[in-house]
């Protein structure tokens, strides 16, 4: 399946360098030179936004909040699966905009209706993506979402080297959200660094 990500931050780019190789991969930005430029040096394909999704099955929205929902509202994303990992930041960074009555990944759905969006990776900090993989095989990407599409992105996060947590339909990504907030509190506020995320332990009694 041919995945497209969008934007060439440090999230996007971070991600498209762990799944250079493994998949059908094809860069978009409004910085076309940006993309293009990634794309030649992790050997993945680059187009314009709209040629990129048009051609993609699955589509990664690596913008910050506002920009993936307006994107959203406006992309040909009919019959595509489409991976939200955003959270939605207050302007300031000092928590959400909104949470537990609605998501980012629900109001992304909403401007997106003919696709399939799957919350993923709103928990892992871009500087995880240039560990070893062998270090982050065991941190878990929590999946938000249709199950059919769910069970897609769940191939897609053990290509990019994490472990997959499925927490059941969109609107667990309410959960998740907040979650992502209370791991940039840890790592910006307390002082913890972006090398941390958070992993569900099981423990005997």
């Amino acid at each position: 399946m041919k995945t497209a990500i969008i934007g060439t931050g440090n999230m996007g780019a971070g991600l498209a360098r762990r799944l250079a190789g493994k998949r059908d991969l094809i860069l978009a930005s409004r910085n076309e030179a940006a993309a293009k430029s990634l794309a030649a040096e992790i050997g993945a394909s680059s187009a314009p936004i709209a040629s990129a999704v048009a051609q993609a099955d699955i589509v990664v929205l690596a913008l910050p909040y506002a920009s993936a929902l307006e994107f959203a509202g406006a992309a040909a994303l009919e019959g595509k699966i489409v991976i939200d990992i955003t959270n939605p930041l207050k302007p300031d960074f000092s928590g959400l905009l909104f949470g537990h009555d609605t998501s980012a990944a629900e109001e992304i759905q909403r401007q997106a209706a003919g696709a399939k969006v799957v919350k993923a990776f709103n928990t892992i900090f871009a500087e995880l993506f240039a560990a070893s993989p062998d270090q982050t095989v065991t941190l878990p990407v929590f999946l938000a979402g249709d199950e059919d599409a769910v069970e897609t992105a769940a191939a897609l996060v053990k290509d990019a080297g994490f472990a997959v947590e499925k927490t059941g339909s969109l609107d667990a990504a309410r959960l998740l959200e907040p979650l992502g907030m209370l791991n940039i509190r840890l790592g910006y506020g307390l002082g913890r660094g972006t090398g941390i995320a958070p992993k569900w332990a099981a423990v005997k009694a």
